[in-house]
């Protein structure tokens, strides 16, 4: 770590980004109690695979459609304004589960207009929510706010699945309360944030400006390459979606047993992600990211096989440790590299790739499993994640040959 960084102050002294992190904890807790709640809720009333999987699909659509609106209005307004709106519209989705429960009248129509409301709040959020971090903190701790910011994250998916699944079992009633506790507490942290930087250019909305964000990834070879490799992995990779059916079928341990199973990625992540935002990444950084990604498809082909519950819990928190380190190598670089006034853009397309990838790996996964089981489908997502490394080491090499972050007014990562 370098002396400037050393002589800045830690995270911890940086207020915005303490309210934010705060804001992102509160934010992500609600949604993962509300996704564990419409996910047992939709296995239980229908009893399909196929249905688990259009939850992602259903999440997917508004991702896509929306995506150059998002990423032009996050470089257009005030990315605060957008992470209350976003919140606001996943808030009214848990008041729609919520009422629907007390009223008796839950359904499955019903609880995929609420998946819908949302995909289109996170369509929103995700970009406004990444394009905000550097603004928060000095550039040299760019790479330290990444890994707290995703730590945020992973403290919530821990506390938030294990926490619902709990509580659902006394009432579900009362998880859909606190998810609305949860979105109006971030909300009101997020208008207490005060952001730095210039204020965002009011460009008129050209098809040109609209569009700016893909000009600038391709012109960015290795950006592509990071971009695109998460894109892949987690398509083929991704399991979340069938939780359920490995919490009653398979290892028969219930709505407890599933939230434990949701937690257990996020447990392996945070220890990662702590040691990340005390101990940064600084050398060798594409060699480690293929690294994590090959322990990423071996983890989730254990996973797929596993009857043991402590084995499966182990194989997913393996599972999320490596991908833990992956995000926060492909997030830095996303974010260092790209100048302020086109991350709102760079950030929309970038999780239209991740967010599409979980969404649709989720869909792919239901499918999968509606054909070949559910065991066969995770089987051969991990299978798919090590062949998709392998082929990017060879259509990337210079992704593989990155030693060191680098700002992005001092061009790409330096090899």
């Amino acid at each position: 770590m370098s002396f400037a960084t050393q002589s800045l102050p830690g995270l911890t002294r940086q207020r915005p980004f303490v309210l934010f992190w705060l804001a992102r904890l509160c934010s992500t807790l609600a949604y993962q109690m509300l996704a564990l709640t419409i996910g047992w809720q939709i296995y239980a009333i229908t009893g399909s695979a196929f249905d688990l999987g259009l939850v992602g699909l259903i999440q997917f659509v508004p991702m896509v459609v929306l995506t150059l609106l998002v990423g032009h209005a996050t470089d257009r307004y005030d990315r605060r304004l957008i992470l209350r709106a976003a919140q606001s519209m996943q808030a009214m989705a848990a008041v729609l589960v919520t009422a629907a429960l007390l009223t008796g009248t839950l359904s499955r129509d019903l609880l995929f207009a609420a998946v819908f409301l949302i995909g289109c709040g996170r369509a929103f959020e995700m970009p406004a929510s990444s394009a905000l971090v550097p603004a928060l903190v000095p550039q040299p701790l760019i790479p330290r706010a990444v890994a707290a910011w995703s730590s945020a994250n992973q403290v919530a998916v821990i506390c938030g699945p294990a926490a619902g699944g709990l509580i659902y079992t006394i009432s579900p009633v009362l998880v859909g309360c606190l998810c609305l506790t949860f979105f109006t507490t971030s909300i009101t942290l997020i208008t207490l944030v005060e952001a730095e930087g210039p204020a965002p250019a009011r460009e008129p909305p050209t098809f040109t400006s609209v569009l700016a964000g893909f000009d600038f990834i391709r012109s960015r070879h290795r950006l592509l390459g990071v971009i695109t490799l998460d894109l892949f992995v987690v398509l083929l990779g991704g399991a979340t979606g069938l939780l359920p059916i490995y919490a009653k079928d398979i290892l028969a341990v219930g709505p407890v047993g599933l939230g434990l199973l949701r937690s257990a990625p996020a447990a392996g992540a945070l220890i990662t992600t702590v040691l990340l935002s005390r101990r940064p990444v600084e050398r060798h950084i594409g060699r480690k990211m293929f690294m994590v990604v090959a322990i990423y498809g071996v983890a989730t082909m254990i996973f797929a096989v596993s009857t043991i519950f402590p084995l499966s819990l182990l194989a997913l928190a393996v599972l999320g440790a490596s991908d833990a380190l992956s995000v926060v190598i492909r997030f830095s670089l996303v974010q260092i590299e790209t100048p302020d006034a086109m991350r709102g853009r760079v950030s929309a397309i970038n999780y239209l790739f991740v967010g599409s990838s979980n969404t649709l790996g989720d869909f792919r996964a239901g499918a999968n499993a509606q054909e070949f089981g559910a065991l066969a489908s995770v089987l051969i997502g991990g299978i798919g994640s090590l062949l998709v490394a392998g082929v990017w080491m060879i259509l990337f090499p210079d992704l593989r040959r990155i030693d060191r972050f680098q700002p992005a007014d001092g061009g790409e990562a330096r090899t």
